[in-house]
């Protein structure tokens, strides 16, 4: 498929979270849905059911949408796919946009079966790129012949460290992915923005430029940070890159160590939080509970405590932690006060794991990434 260029670079990147919920939703929570926008570009991490109507709901244009990563196959992570294509696709008939599907081993027969058996009317092109394991089956996976809209996808198969480089890449982000520990195969995505263009102060360059005699076209060049001699001799070096915006976003997991070399020093981690120990606070908290106990309970589930979410983050030094993906057990803070204490209080628990404050996320949640510097 055909990428159109683009630069994001030090453009506004934000995370919508469209749905914070494990399994099913609640009146307070959607089922997973985040949304990412580089610049007026959208890319979509998960899209369980009723991500459309969330979508609707947001800031989000779901002609912007051109990308949507899936951790996994469970049905809260992917049931609101197909739907999203169809409502997708009248949009991005009138602008020639095409989507890019990425997802663990099913992902494209999933799509093909639900397109198939639904009669659903994909007018747009799109593709799904598979990541697989080397453990995998290569080929196709699926009987099913291609949507008639479906441009062949890639199957992405991991190094031999089980990571899967540059999933996506151009000149200005690189996406890597890396395996979880979940009751299924599940992924999580790193995004890297490239080195970004230093500050430039263009009172200390333009004169020297115009008395030398050079073209004032020097200061794209200097700009991006090369060195330049002028025609009079003078040297004139352009400001250090700075680092760009780095960030992880997991699926479900109850380890998330495989990752964790993909993950160093990011900007901002976004891991799940599905279970709490949280006595006294919790009405459904047991008697017999404890943290232990509730810890080996969300393990046994494929899922992680706050507390675990917390230790993950300070291990692979995150700068900020988003805690996503909870019980129905915990709704949003708006539902009432003792809502908004138990949010508070797993925020807290976490903080003490990660050293640092932490964010629990709820639907219609925005989060701009900061620059470095």
């Amino acid at each position: 498929m055909v990428l159109r260029p683009r630069d994001i670079r030090g453009s506004p990147l934000r995370v919508t979270f469209l749905g914070t919920a494990s399994a099913s939703s609640s009146p307070t929570r959607n089922q997973s849905s985040l949304g990412l926008q580089l610049g007026g570009d959208i890319w979509l991490f998960d899209c369980g059911e009723g991500t459309v109507a969330q979508f609707h709901k947001s800031s989000l244009k779901m002609g912007n949408l051109e990308k949507v990563f899936l951790t996994h196959t469970h049905g809260d992570h992917i049931n609101g796919l197909v739907p999203l294509m169809d409502a997708w696709s009248d949009a991005a008939v009138s602008t020639g946009k095409s989507m890019e599907i990425y997802g663990p081993l099913g992902t494209r027969a999933y799509v093909r079966s639900v397109l198939k058996y639904t009669h659903s009317m994909i007018a747009a092109p799109y593709a799904v790129h598979e990541l697989r394991t080397l453990a995998d089956p290569s080929g196709d996976y699926t009987e099913l012949p291609l949507h008639r809209s479906e441009v062949p996808g890639r199957d992405i198969v991991c190094d031999e460290d089980g990571l899967w480089r540059n999933v996506f890449k151009d000149r200005t982000i690189t996406v890597d992915a890396g395996p979880i520990h979940h009751t299924v195969a599940c992924v999580g995505y790193v995004l890297t923005e490239a080195p970004i263009p230093g500050k430039i102060d263009q009172k200390e360059y333009i004169p020297r430029i115009k008395s030398s005699g050079d073209s004032m076209s020097l200061m794209t060049r200097i700009q991006a940070g090369e060195r330049v001699t002028l025609k009079d001799g003078t040297v004139l070096e352009g400001p250090p890159k700075r680092p760009g915006r780095r960030i992880a976003i997991l699926g479900d997991t109850y380890d998330a160590s495989p990752i964790a070399p993909l993950c160093q020093d990011v900007d901002l981690l976004v891991h799940e939080a599905t279970n709490a120990y949280l006595p006294g606070i919790d009405p459904n908290q047991k008697e017999t509970d404890t943290v232990e106990s509730v810890q080996a309970q969300s393990k046994a589930h494929g899922h992680s405590t706050c507390q675990v979410a917390g230790a993950f983050a300070r291990r692979v030094g995150a700068r900020h932690l988003i805690l996503n993906h909870f019980s129905a057990r915990y709704p949003d803070p708006s539902a009432n006060e003792r809502a908004e204490l138990v949010m508070r209080e797993i925020g807290r628990i976490a903080s003490e794991e990660f050293g640092k404050e932490v964010i629990t996320a709820r639907d219609f949640m925005t989060y701009e990434v900061q620059m470095r510097g």
